[in-house]
């Protein structure tokens, strides 16, 4: 890993150079106050005239395994969706997990995501996926133990087994915890998952507050305590969280969540398809308190994981349910998709500054979807395709180039021939 300049890029509405080293963002200058000479010879000069840069995007909650899923549970709701996924999930493997992260990986790369937050079965081969491919993963050892006490001490001696390989792996990827939902693990077991987060500095991510059901089921079991309510009496809510969904909340809900500083992760499409719901509370929670990102989900509901897709729509659905066009701002929108994300995750991500991880989008603004008068965000988010994103670095090195992923077809052809053992 060097050093790389790319010169004549519009930053910020400046046209700049931008001059990466090792994994940082050493330094931005106004075009051609950077030399050459200065950086060495060394460096990797790439002319970006009429491209823009902007911060790599962050999927704050997704299942990279079902990559290899899309359109094997349409048209049926949640719960009976849910029973599908899980029917399929008792017949994969390590192999499959393994090269479905790798097109997930790949769709990544296509789409602008630098960063994944992922919930999901068989991590090392997740991990393995993401290395070879280049993304910056936040991995996460799931517990789900289906309310089952046997599972839940296997799963412990797991998930320790688990936290020590994670410490060995000495890259740019991240451990966590994943707590599946609070209808899929026992009480103990989300006490005991929380605690040894804890214990180890790791984020907590969680499924909370998806459908209408879950709460219902959760307020008949719990003494009438919602989700989020029964969470936090537990004492799991912090800014140490990040839950997924957080779509049915109550005025009590939308407190809490905003007085313990928890990140909520905003996943429109996969709810929309599903038919969970489009009510999401972004004004009411950013005014409490609360982190928001944005997610995609697995491929299996979503259907992608295009995150400039899911920009378009939670703002577009923002404004149409609460009759309001002002609702959800740009500015608002881009961090949720980038700065947000990195605060939730501890990591200096998100953001074209000096000193930040070099997780830059070269975009092509050379054709029609930027071609009117509107400001980059705008064209970008309501007109433009992620076609329009040129090539990509990633914690300092060239992942793409020119719409080129290396062995592209290689990883795709190989994934046909696990598809068809699973499938």
């Amino acid at each position: 890993m060097g050093k790389i300049l790319l010169k004549n890029i519009v930053s910020q509405g400046v046209v700049s150079d931008i001059l990466v080293s090792e994994d940082r963002i050493a330094m931005i200058r106004p075009a051609e106050q950077v030399s050459t000479f200065a950086v060495g010879e060394d460096c990797e000069v790439v002319d970006c005239s009429g491209k823009t840069a902007m911060p790599g995007m962050v999927n704050m909650h997704t299942h990279a395994g079902m990559s290899m899923m899309r359109g094997v549970g349409e048209d049926i709701v949640f719960h009976d969706w849910l029973d599908r996924i899980w029917d399929i999930e008792s017949r994969i493997d390590e192999e499959y997990v393994y090269h479905a992260t790798k097109v997930a990986c790949l769709e990544m790369i296509k789409t602008g995501t630098t960063t994944f937050n992922d919930h999901y079965w068989h991590m090392p081969m997740a991990h393995k996926a993401a290395m070879e491919m280049g993304l910056r993963p936040v991995l996460a050892y799931v517990i789900c133990d289906r309310n089952d006490p046997e599972e839940s001490e296997r799963q412990k001696v797991q998930c320790r087994q688990m936290y020590e390989e994670a410490m060995k792996w000495n890259d740019h990827s991240v451990f966590a915890i994943a707590i599946h939902a609070i209808y899929s693990v026992r009480e103990e077991m989300i006490l005991w998952s929380a605690a040894f987060a804890r214990e180890h500095g790791l984020k907590i991510h969680i499924h909370v507050s998806e459908t209408r059901k879950e709460v219902e089921d959760c307020m008949a079991q719990h003494g009438g305590m919602s989700p989020v309510e029964y969470l936090d009496s537990l004492g799991i809510l912090g800014p140490d969280v990040i839950a997924a969904h957080t779509l049915w909340l109550s005025e009590n809900d939308v407190r809490i969540l905003g007085e313990r500083g928890v990140t909520c992760v905003h996943n429109v499409n996969s709810n929309l398809k599903l038919a969970s719901g489009y009510r999401f509370l972004y004004n009411e929670l950013r005014d409490a308190g609360a982190n928001i990102c944005l997610g995609t989900d697995g491929c299996a509901s979503s259907n992608n994981l295009d995150m400039l897709e899911t920009m378009k729509t939670s703002a577009m659905i923002q404004k149409a349910w609460r009759d309001d066009p002002s609702a959800m701002p740009l500015d608002e929108l881009m961090a949720m998709a980038t700065a947000n994300a990195g605060k939730a995750l501890g990591l200096d991500i998100g953001k074209i500054e000096e000193g930040a991880l070099a997780d830059i989008l070269i975009v092509d603004t050379q054709n029609y979807n930027f071609l009117s008068p509107g400001s980059f965000e705008a064209n970008l988010v309501y007109s433009a395709h992620s076609d329009c994103i040129d090539s990509m670095i990633c914690n300092g090195r060239f992942v793409m180039r020119e719409r080129t992923v290396p062995c592209e077809k290689e990883i795709l052809e190989e994934a046909k021939k696990v598809l068809r053992k699973i499938m």
